[in-house]
């Protein structure tokens, strides 16, 4: 019975849990983290506009400190923190981040450089023209509103909406299970596309793409994505759009050059991308580019300085967008609530439908709300103008009459109460067989009118606002029986639009070009560096330097107190080096990225991942096509083709794998027909190559057995020139045929003992 009753409350909390995660799903997606499609609008901004709305903060007004507005927003309509309604608001004003800033910010509101706003009480701002055009209409019905958090405020569902502001700025956002990416775009073209689609409501996405280019960034920057890869992410509201940086190679006289980074890619913080480009020519991953300097002001402008003039500007700028941020892949996908309710992700063409359905039915709103307020005016007009008809018994009833708005009302106002003037010949303005009786209405704007308005001026007047007033009705009246004459208003008021914020506005052209990639070929690493003779070395303890030139190999050098020599061999820079760990890894150095000979060095294990306990068996400069012999502690080995031990990581690449507690010991150049191994317990063994393996990576196969210890040393040779030592004394020993063939056997014999004056450590060095 128990278990039943657990089985139960399991059920019923899991349950639980999952109703309440898919609520929280449900919330984020609709209120934080996806945009509507009818204005472009997360919560959080609708609520900040519509509260600097509130305020009075237009335009063309005065500056309110952005303390206040967050605090409002705060307590009006967004119940979250300050800290986050505030940073909400400062995006709205950054002209780096918004291709059409919502807010007029004054103060610090952030750079370009990855600086933070100054807090909201240093700060004011001020709606701008495009946000104000974002919210025409709200007086007039144009949406729907809702309760605020607490119910004792309203606030819009949406805003009317004068462009299509979520194509026009942009958005982004993650949510549960799905996120947003949506780049900014030019309003000029969004209102060509727009109002090409209210001419051709069936036209394909590709017409609409001869009208919207692509993205318009508020950096500028190139666009050199394909047009069919456009089209396919515009097609199916999914795919990426690569960004470079504008440049330009600036001649500094006497045949000095210098590049001039003057737009920077989208989102991209220009002091975090300098500090990695510095990083690029500390490490030497960019040995053609001298410096980089940062001669910013208002404008971006970044100087790169080559190392050589001889280098070409288009390989170094190709280095950089491989390597930096200065090339970036902006991914889009234009998943947005349909009507508010409905995640979906769009093509341009419906992105753009929704909003002209939402603009109709702004319209449509509108214009009803305003055939209301007219009938209502005019059932005024009405009135007014039988008080005027009647005014000496209007005057004596409102003189005499304890309670005048009921005896207005129940008047009979048929006929005049009182003769005209010779002067004037009115005619009633109700029809014959209209009620001959004032509204409440009509009473109470009639109690309320002034005594100036009793004049007879004023009563033509009220003739030529009723006769206006009925034409603009019936025009209304039109309007909203044709839907022709509905889209033809539409396309009017997008063109008044695309005449405040088009090309011929402050920042209305396009930005961002779009051009065809030029490939750059991939040039390797040493194409670029000046062949130059150097000697590498290498200490017991890991210091590693290059000094110039070829030195003796006799000569003494300087180590660290404690430290001595390990490898000393010539090179060139445009070598690159093989490290090998006792760990079974292969390590590349380019000779051009190491230290300089002036000093020590610096360690080796700061610019590889190669572990503490792992210790340095071979460094040796890397020959293109040539073979090592590789080989464990355990006896086990095989031959590695040179080009398949170089990594392209700090962390190397596994080459020899080993199971505890054995090590790599041995890494040799094959240069022979035969394989000669010697054990620890000074056993040697002689066999043919060719029953080695050539492999990538593995264990390899045994090449000595041992009845205990393991492998010691492992060369190879050939067998007609006898296999060669140096002894104790220093002098050459070489012992060939037929002393050979009585260690010459089958791979993974146990051999036999070392002939006499083999060297004591049990070594072919």
């Amino acid at each position: 019975m128990a278990d039943k009753r657990d089985d139960e409350l399991t059920e019923s909390l899991g349950r639980a849990i999952g109703d309440r995660y898919l609520t929280y799903a449900l919330s984020t997606i609709m209120h934080r983290a996806l945009p509507d499609a009818r204005d472009g609008l997360k919560p959080v901004h609708r609520r900040i506009l519509y509260a600097m709305r509130e305020l009075r903060v237009g335009s063309t007004g005065g500056f309110r400190k952005s303390a206040k507005i967050s605090g409002d927003v705060m307590g009006n309509y967004h119940p979250h923190g300050d800290a986050a309604i505030y940073d909400a608001m400062a995006r709205l004003a950054q002209d780096f981040a918004m291709r059409y800033p919502l807010v007029d910010g004054q103060g610090n509101f952030g750079s370009i450089d990855g600086d933070n706003p100054a807090a909201s009480r240093y700060t004011e701002a001020r709606l701008t023209a495009a946000a104000e055009a974002l919210m025409v209409g709200l007086d007039e019905n144009a949406v729907d509103y809702r309760p605020n958090y607490d119910g004792t405020l309203e606030e819009p569902v949406v805003l009317p909406g004068a462009f299509p502001n979520l194509l026009a700025n942009g958005a982004s956002g993650i949510a549960v299970g799905m996120a947003t990416n949506i780049p900014p775009h030019n309003i000029d073209e969004l209102v060509a596309a727009c109002l090409h689609l209210i001419k051709s409501p069936d036209a394909r996405d590709e017409t609409l793409l001869t009208h919207v280019k692509g993205p318009d960034f508020p950096t500028g920057g190139v666009i050199v994505e394909s047009p069919e890869s456009m089209a396919e992410a515009y097609r199916t509201g999914r795919g990426g759009f690569r960004l470079r940086a504008t440049w330009e190679r600036e001649d500094l006289g006497r045949g000095q050059w210098q590049i001039v980074v003057t737009e920077i890619p989208f989102q991209v913080q220009k002091s975090r991308l300098i500090e990695k480009i510095a990083e690029l020519i500390q490490s030497r991953k960019l040995p053609i580019l001298a410096d980089i300097r940062d001669e910013s002001a208002e404008d971006v402008r970044l100087i790169l300085e080559p190392r050589s003039r001889s280098v070409e500007p288009g390989v170094l700028m190709g280095m950089l967008f491989r390597q930096t941020d200065l090339e970036v892949r902006f991914a889009l996908n234009m998943n947005v609530l349909i009507d508010g309710r409905t995640p979906k992700v769009c093509s341009l063409k419906e992105v753009l439908r929704a909003f002209l359905d939402h603009r109709r039915e702004v319209l449509l709103r509108r214009s009803v709300h305003r055939v209301a307020r007219i009938d209502h005016r005019l059932e005024v007009l009405e009135g007014f103008l039988i008080a005027f008809l009647n005014l000496d018994r209007v005057i004596d009833i409102i003189r005499y009459d304890g309670d005048p708005k009921p005896a207005l009302m129940h008047e009979n106002w048929s006929a005049p109460k009182a003769r005209a003037t010779d002067e004037t010949d009115y005619v009633s303005p109700l029809p014959s067989d209209d009620e001959p009786y004032l509204s409440e209405v009509q009473a109470e704007a009639i109690l309320n009118m002034r005594l100036r308005a009793l004049r007879r001026l004023e009563e033509m007047q009220l003739r030529a606002e009723r006769d206006a007033l009925m034409a603009e009705r019936a025009g209304l009246q039109d309007l909203l029986d044709d839907e022709g004459l509905q889209w033809a208003r539409i396309a009017d008021e997008l063109r008044e639009t695309r005449k405040a914020f088009g090309k011929s506005a402050p920042r209305g052209g396009r930005l961002t070009r779009i051009e065809t990639a030029d490939e750059v070929p991939d040039v390797p690493l040493e194409a670029m560096i000046d062949r130059e003779p150097v000697t590498v070395v290498c200490s017991a303890m890991g210091w590693i330097r290059a000094m110039k030139g070829h030195i003796d190999l006799a000569t003494e050098l300087k180590f660290r107190d404690g430290d001595g020599p390990g490898f000393l061999f010539h090179a060139e820079t445009t070598d690159r080096l093989l490290l090998v760990g006792s760990n079974g890894r292969f390590y590349t150095l380019p000779v051009a990225g190491l230290p300089g000979g002036r000093g020590l060095g610096e360690p080796v294990r700061l610019m590889l991942d190669l572990p503490n306990e792992a210790r340095i068996v071979a460094l040796r400069v890397h020959r293109p096509g040539g073979r090592l012999l590789v080989a464990s502690s355990a006896g086990d080995g095989f031959v590695l083709p040179e080009d398949e031990a170089l990594a392209q990581t700090r962390g190397g690449k596994q080459v020899l794998n080993l199971r505890a507690p054995a090590e790599l010991r041995v890494v040799r150049p094959v240069a022979g027909d035969h394989v000669a191994v010697v054990g620890e317990n000074r056993k040697m063994a002689v066999f043919a190559l060719d029953e080695m393996p050539e492999m990538a990576r593995g264990k390899g196969v045994r090449l000595q057995k041992y009845k205990d210890g393991g492998l010691s040393d492992a060369t190879t040779f050939e067998m007609g020139a006898g296999l060669s030592w140096l002894d104790p004394a220093g002098r050459t020993r070489t012992v060939r045929e037929p002393e050979l063939t009585e260690y010459l056997g089958r791979r993974a014999a146990a051999g036999r003992m070392a002939p006499r004056g083999f060297p004591r450590d049990n070594t072919f060095d």
